[in-house]
């Protein structure tokens, strides 16, 4: 009963926060401001939407074949066209429940093409280390590139370079301590903890073991560009956004990227994220909302549509393969 109630509340708080965080919005905004980001979004040249979406297919493209790279050291070689259909109903079912997709993509894997499930998941678990690899790539390439701009609005909030420095310092410290703690303790917490991050570890250097490692890097830059891509070819959708230098839009990516972890696909979140980050460079309130607005429909609407069609295609897809 209670592993129900956690597992519903999982289900329930990300969704009910984001409907709260767009109650919230829309009580913070006067009916002039919300018909003017109405009409920047309603307005949008669909030029845009299309050159991010066609960025947002080849990334999911991209995602089935190198899929198969982490597959075929254990034998197995699925259609890509299979995978790409997986793919999608897995973002599909991550917009209901959080973190659900993981385990559909490994389910339906076993169902349509005959990977045992725990092969496949335990791909689907590489393919998300090698994710948070490369968007702490990008965290590290957006401070590199705006640390001025970083540094100047810590220090407009009151922080000075020695708070931030005695702050990661202290961060570090704690941070060795408990890693120092948790090796040497023999509690069951600690023995999760470490299989755990052992086996994130295992999983990362598996990579280098791949036969075509070179071109599994290649495709997973290629992602990652084609996400910021999507991001930044809507910025000429929004006049007032136009004018922001790549490294400007990225902080904006960020941003979205961590709101889309904190709720159902951003739901709620992803423009309060984006308007935010973007206001560190002037970008008013209404074009900042406006902005992140288009960029979540446009990315909600394409898992939408394409993951239900998936739903549809997929099993008549592996009929006809088997």
């Amino acid at each position: 009963m209670k592993a129900k109630l956690i597992k519903l509340l999982k289900t329930l708080i990300p969704i009910g926060l984001g409907l709260f965080l767009i109650a919230y919005s829309y009580s913070k905004t006067s009916p002039e401001e919300r018909e003017l980001i109405y009409n920047y979004v309603v307005e949008i040249e669909p030029l845009w939407i299309i050159l991010s979406m066609v960025l947002g297919i080849l990334s999911h493209v991209s995602r089935a074949i190198r899929w198969n790279y982490l597959l075929e050291p254990m034998g197995y070689q699925p259609p890509v066209k299979s995978n790409i259909l997986i793919i999608l109903m897995s973002y599909l079912t991550n917009l209901g429940i959080p973190r659900s997709g993981e385990f559909l993509r490994a389910t339906a894997l076993s169902t349509y093409e005959e990977v045992p499930f725990q092969k496949g998941f335990g791909t689907i678990v590489t393919e998300r280390i090698v994710d948070l690899i490369m968007l702490l790539l990008v965290i590290g390439l957006s401070i590199i590139l705006q640390t001025d701009v970083i540094l100047d609005y810590f220090k407009s909030q009151g922080i000075s370079i020695s708070t931030i420095l005695i702050g990661l310092a202290v961060l570090l410290i704690v941070g060795f301590v408990v890693l120092k703690f948790l090796k040497d303790s023999k509690s069951g917490f600690a023995k999760k903890f470490r299989d755990f991050f052992g086996g994130l570890i295992e999983g990362a250097l598996s990579i280098l073991k791949l036969r075509k490692k070179w071109v599994f890097i290649g495709h997973s830059l290629f992602i990652w560009a084609a996400y910021v891509g999507m991001f930044w070819v809507l910025k000429f959708a929004v006049p007032e956004v136009v004018d922001l230098s790549f490294s400007e839009v990225l902080v904006g990516f960020i941003a979205g990227a961590f709101a889309m972890t904190a709720t159902n696909g951003g739901i709620g979140l992803y423009p309060i994220a984006v308007h935010k980050s973007l206001s560190i460079y002037g970008i008013s309130a209404i074009a900042g909302n406006a902005f992140g607005w288009i960029v979540w429909i446009t990315q909600t609407l394409m898992v939408v549509v394409l993951g239900s069609l998936s739903f549809l295609v997929l099993p008549f897809i592996a009929s006809k393969n088997k």
